[in-house]
C-alpha cells in the first residue's frame, strides 16, 4: 500500500467535512461499491454526495434506487441521460446529455471532489463536467489496457483526473508514464475482488427459486454448466451479429447446460441481441437459460461454480482470476488487460471457441490469483480522499 499523503483538499476552506460526490451509473457498480460507499458515508472527515445516473435508474438493468433506500443511503441527485438504440450516435449523444445534466448537478451540490469509476462514456461526461467546473476528480480503475473505445475513454479520464486509484501495479506504472504525479497514484486493489471476499460464494442451488425468471429451460446445475457473457465491441460496430453467431454455433455444438447473460447497452447491442433472439426463438435450445440480469451476489456464486466463462466480459479477467474459474476470452474487447493463468484467448471462430472451451472445462478450477487483491481497498480510498491535498491545476510530470 502506498503511504497515505498528508494535508487535505481544500485546506483553509474551513473546518467542515470534505464533500465527495460519487456517481453510480449502473447496478453492478453500486453493489460492488457498497463497502466504499459506507466508508465514505461514515468517515468523520467526509460528506458523501451520492448521484445515481444512466442505466442505474432503469429497472430492466437493475434499478438501484430501492436498494439504496433499504441500505439507508440518501440519493442527492438523479441524472436521466441514457439514450437507447445500440448505435455509436446514441453513445455520443448520451455523453453530451450527461455533460449537460451533470454540470447542473455539480453546480447545485458544489462538491470538493468528484469520484468516478471505470471507462464508460457516461463516466467521461461526468469527468468533463468536473474538469471545466474546476472540481478535482478522483478516478478508480485507471491505467488498464483493454480493447474498444473503452481504453481511449479510460485514458482520457486519467488525464482529466487529479487522484488515481488503479487496481494493480502495472496500471499504476502506466498512469505515471502518462505524466501523472506519482504521489497521486495509489494501487489500492480492485473493489470487485474486495466485494468477492465479503459474500457467500456457495453453490447456486437456489438459482431457479431466488433468481429472476429468465427465459428457457431449467436444468440440473450440479451436473456442470457454462456461463456466456459476450458484449458488443464498439470499435467493431457492424460485426457484432457475425461475431455472436460464432459463439452461438460453438455453444450449440457442445450442448452443455448454459446460463446466458444478456449483453450490455453499448453500440452494437442491437446486432448482438438479435443474433441471440433468433437462436433462442428458432432453435429453442433445451440446454440454455437466458437472463437479462442477475443480481451481483447471485452472479458471483454462479461464476464461482461454473465449468467455464465464455465471452468478453471483464469479469473473466478480474473476478474469475480470484475465483479460479476457467475463462475463454473471445476477440479484442479485453485485449491487453493483465490476466491470470485461468484465461485463454480465442478468435471469433466457432471451432477455436469450442476447442478452447473443451480445454478449459477439462482443466477445471485454477489456483486463485491475488493480482487484483489488496486488503481494505475501500478503507484506503476513503482515507486517501480525506487526507490528500489536490491542486486543481494539473501539471505534466516528466
Amino acid at each position: 500500500m502506498d503511504g497515505i499523503p498528508q494535508g487535505g483538499l481544500g485546506a483553509g476552506k474551513g473546518t467542515g467535512k470534505k464533500k465527495v460526490c460519487f456517481v453510480i451509473t449502473n447496478r453492478v457498480h453500486y453493489t460492488r461499491c457498497k463497502q466504499l460507499i459506507q466508508q465514505l458515508k461514515n468517515h468523520p472527515q467526509l460528506e458523501l454526495q451520492l448521484v445515481v445516473a444512466a442505466s442505474a435508474l432503469l429497472p430492466k438493468y437493475g434499478d438501484v434506487t430501492s436498494e439504496l433506500e433499504r441500505d439507508g443511503v440518501p440519493i442527492h441527485a438523479k441524472i436521466n441521460m441514457l439514450l437507447e438504440g445500440g448505435s455509436p450516435i446514441t453513445m455520443a449523444k448520451t455523453t453530451g446529455l450527461g455533460l449537460l445534466e451533470m454540470s447542473t448537478v455539480l453546480e447545485n451540490l458544489k462538491p470538493d471532489v468528484v469520484l468516478v469509476r471505470g471507462d464508460r462514456y457516461e463516466v467521461l461526461a461526468i469527468a468533463i463536467a468536473a474538469a471545466y467546473m474546476n472540481i478535482p476528480l478522483a478516478h478508480i480503475e485507471g491505467g488498464d489496457v483493454t480493447g474498444t473505445i473503452d481504453e481511449s475513454v479510460r485514458h482520457a479520464i486519467t488525464k482529466l483526473a487529479h487522484l488515481h486509484f488503479p487496481t494493480n501495479e502495472l496500471s499504476k506504472e502506466r498512469i505515471i508514464k502518462m505524466g501523472e504525479d506519482p504521489k497521486q497514484v495509489h494501487n489500492v486493489g480492485s473493489l470487485d475482488i474486495e466485494y468477492l471476499t465479503t459474500i457467500d460464494l456457495s453453490f447456486p442451488h437456489d438459482l431457479w427459486e431466488k433468481g429472476p425468471e429468465g427465459l428457457g429451460e431449467r436444468f440440473d446445475l450440479t451436473k456442470g454448466y457454462v456461463v456466456v457473457m459476450q458484449h458488443p465491441v464498439t470499435t467493431e460496430y457492424g460485426s457484432g451479429r457475425q461475431q455472436m453467431e460464432e459463439t452461438i454455433q460453438a455453444i450449440d455444438a457442445l450442448k452443455m447446460p448454459t446460463i446466458w447473460i444478456w449483453p450490455n447497452i453499448d453500440a452494437g447491442n442491437d446486432e448482438v441481441t438479435k443474433a441471440i433472439r433468433v437462436y433462442r426463438e428458432h432453435k429453442k435450445p433445451p440446454f440454455v437459460h437466458f437472463y437479462r440480469y442477475i443480481s451481483p451476489e447471485l452472479f458471483a456464486r454462479v461464476l464461482n461454480h461454473a465449468s467455464c466463462l465464455v465471452g468478453n466480459s471483464s469479469a473473466g479477467i478480474k473476478e474469475c482470476s480470484y475465483l479460479g474459474t476457467p475463462v475463454v476470452d473471445i476477440g479484442t474487447r479485453q485485449g491487453g488487460r493483465t490476466r491470470a493463468e485461468n484465461v485463454i484467448s480465442a478468435p471469433h471462430n466457432q471451432e477455436k471457441i469450442k476447442e478452447a472451451m473443451l480445454k478449459q472445462i477439462k482443466n477445471r478450477k485454477y489456483p486463485s490469483s491475488a493480482f487484483y487483491l489488496k486488503e481494505k481497498t475501500s478503507h484506503k480510498i476513503a482515507e486517501i480522499l480525506a487526507e490528500t491535498e489536490i491542486d486543481v491545476q494539473k501539471q505534466l510530470m516528466y
